[in-house]
């Protein structure tokens, strides 16, 4: 970026995708500032384990020079997968070669520890809950914050997710309900107490479908397993049925009784969870989605292109912050580099949204061809 003086970056958000854009910037001398609402780095659990793809994902953590510590952190043997019938019948079967590291699993967690060590000290403001923007479209732009401060920014980079406040101001589309609701729920020290659900799911990753009802297990580090239970229901299917997140065996009754057919060994994953389940009904933007364009404001990953969690989001959302941080840093103006940001980021994001658009439906599918492109919810 050859402007003077340097421009004030606000990048909303302080996720894969916010971190990422940040880190690619300070390697190439631009100063950016992340803004986030939570109080702290620690605030609230990460979420599950991801899937870093070699063209996307790992492309972006090249160029913010993590690569070899992805690789550290990364199990490899993640990328195991198993498909498996309600009866525990095993379908299909993937075990990655020694050596292969073309999607290796890592936490969300990791991955947002790696990156925010990454960042100089004071880049992230946490705390900074964004209630509006104003400023006209040339700029520059002020964000209001709900603890009362405001800051003025020549580039806003709205990676706040789903339901963005940043996209407010360049386009009208808000996420619609898929119609697939996904329970979480949590296992622990599932060796020693939970082996047969740690046999069932191996190191990896195991999936099933009966038409109408999904399950999807997957490992994550220290003795974790998540379970999705992929159901098509109303978004508010809990509260509608009397029932409230907190009450754990009420949910786990209707559970029981919608997956009565599925065998005992495959009940376990359904009612054995410790703690409570975690309500995820599944939102995607409408397709395609875009907006005109900004010389102050752009978006990246969920906030950009929300689509139904396939194995894809984080990864698009990292490639989406490598190629804004580049083009910040290629181009004399913000303007340009927005542009040029735009013009291969939309595009491709639109074409994958396409591809799965009302996809979530396939998750209960017993026709499932590879569910080993699972791994990113």
């Amino acid at each position: 970026m050859n402007t003077t003086p340097a421009p004030r970056i606000a990048i909303i958000g302080a996720g894969p995708g916010g971190l990422t854009c940040a880190r690619i910037l300070q390697r190439h001398g631009i100063t950016a500032t992340v803004y986030d609402r939570d109080a702290g780095p620690d605030a609230r659990n990460q979420g599950g384990t991801l899937d870093l793809h070699a063209d996307n994902g790992q492309i972006a953590l090249r160029e913010a020079g993590l690569l070899e510590e992805f690789f550290q952190l990364a199990r490899p043997e993640g990328q195991e997968m198993r498909q498996l019938d309600p009866a525990g019948t095993v379908l299909f079967h993937h075990v990655p070669e020694m050596g292969e590291r073309f999607k290796p699993e890592i936490d969300r967690g990791q991955l947002r520890d790696l990156l925010l060590n990454s960042l100089q000290p004071g880049t992230v403001r946490w705390g900074h809950t964004l209630q509006a923007i104003s400023g006209p479209d040339e700029g520059p732009r002020q964000l209001h914050f709900a603890n009362g401060s405001t800051v003025e920014a020549d580039l806003v980079v709205g990676a706040d997710g789903a339901w963005s406040k940043v996209r407010r101001v360049i386009s009208p589309a808000i996420p619609q309900y898929s119609g697939v609701s996904f329970l979480e729920a949590w296992f622990h020290d599932v060796e020693a107490q939970h082996p047969d659900i740690a046999e069932l799911v191996g190191q990896g990753g195991a999936a099933a479908a009966d038409g109408d009802r999904g399950l999807f297990a997957q490992r994550n580090s220290g003795d974790h397993i998540r379970v999705y239970l992929i159901q098509r229901a109303p978004a508010d299917w809990i509260t509608a049925g009397g029932l409230t997140p907190q009450n754990t065996d009420g949910i786990r009754a209707v559970l029981l009784e919608r997956y009565r057919n599925w065998s005992p060994s495959m009940r376990r994953p359904i009612s054995d969870n410790d703690g409570l389940y975690v309500d995820r009904p599944i939102f995607a933007l409408p397709v395609p989605h875009s907006w005109e364009h900004s010389s102050t404001v752009t978006l990246l990953g969920d906030a950009a292109h929300l689509m139904p969690p396939l194995g894809v989001g984080v990864n698009l959302a990292m490639l989406d912050a490598c190629e804004l941080a580049l083009a910040l840093a290629r181009h004399d103006t913000v303007d340009d580099a927005i542009h040029a940001y735009e013009k291969t980021m939309l595009p491709r994001s639109t074409e994958m949204a396409q591809l799965l658009d009302g996809a979530a439906e396939h998750l209960l599918s017993t026709q499932l061809p590879d569910f080993s492109a699972q791994g990113n919810h």
